[in-house]
């Protein structure tokens, strides 16, 4: 699989995104998943503290087991595991990067992220925490998540000459919401750096299972009573119906344009979508391969529009 860089770490241009592990998915298929991803070629995987209650990391870490060194462990922190156990205070950079470092059972967390920017405290002590982490070996590149365009900026302003920055940021984009495109992605084409969108397939909406006029299949995400319902509405099935059309006629699927379509923006350098099945990760990692044309990428905005 083509890999694309995070600052000095090479990632695959389709991760896999672990917040299924722990929550939705056991010891057993979580190791099923996590070796399906490194048989499709995948090796960057994304999970936070919160992931499953903690338990995520836990599960990562065990499932990879002695191929840790073939692969490059995102994680992140900040936002809440529990009342004491949350934000971006310098002394709590510290414990929540050796909880994950003991959860994972690694020496070392490839792409360390702040999950959420904490408004009560100033960036600048927390970059400088997190250079401690970097220049002790904890940490070998540091990212942020959810940052505004004015927050990446500010982050940028604060750091030390000789300091780690911010080599990444992870915010939502998808073909059904675009908003990084207004601010956040220039900055980053600014600032030199790499943007990894999260929520790539609108929670599920995206993979062609969701249709208009059929009832969402039940279990899903949206599916009613579900956590993302409200993300089924008649435009979006529209929009779904129609960029399906628009895939077919192509000779591909909807689920391999909205990852291709995401691969083909500069500044993405790896697609993390979840997965509870090693059917779907192998769809995943496989969706990637459509290289659309200037023409295509025209047609898709006017769908879009």
């Amino acid at each position: 699989m083509e890999t694309r860089q995070i600052g000095t770490l090479h990632v695959s241009l389709v991760g896999l995104g672990c917040n299924n592990f722990g929550w939705r998915l056991d010891s057993a298929q979580t190791s099923e998943v996590v070796h399906a991803a490194l048989d499709a070629g995948i090796n960057f995987f994304d999970t936070a503290d919160i992931y499953g209650r903690t338990h995520s990391e836990e599960l990562l870490g065990r499932a990879l087991g002695r191929r840790r060194s073939e692969v490059v462990i995102a994680t992140k922190f900040g936002m809440a595991v529990d009342e004491k156990r949350r934000g971006a205070r310098p002394e709590y950079v510290v414990q929540a990067a050796e909880d994950s470092l003991r959860r994972l059972g690694t020496d070392r967390v490839d792409l360390y992220q702040i999950h959420q920017p904490d408004a009560t405290v100033p960036i600048a002590e927390t970059l400088e925490a997190l250079d401690k982490l970097v220049k002790a070996g904890k940490v070998r590149e540091i990212g942020c998540s959810n940052f505004s365009a004015d927050q990446l900026r500010e982050a940028e302003s604060a750091v030390h000459p000789g300091a780690a920055r911010f080599v990444s940021v992870q915010n939502e984009y998808s073909l059904l919401d675009r908003e990084a495109e207004g601010e956040v992605i220039p900055e980053c084409e600014k600032l030199g750096l790499a943007f990894i969108p999260y929520f790539p397939l609108a929670s599920g909406l995206l993979t062609g299972k969701y249709r208009k006029g059929a009832p969402p299949p039940p279990g899903t995400r949206l599916a009613p009573g579900g956590r993302f319902e409200d993300t089924l509405t008649e435009k979006n099935l529209d929009l779904v119906e129609a960029l399906i059309q628009f895939s077919e006629s192509k000779g591909h699927t909807l689920l391999e344009l909205a990852i291709s379509w995401l691969a083909a923006r500069p500044t993405v350098v790896s697609v993390i979508a979840g997965a509870t099945t090693s059917q779907q990760v192998k769809m995943n990692a496989a969706a990637a391969g459509w290289r659309l044309s200037k023409a295509d990428l025209t047609e898709v905005d006017k769908i879009l529009r």
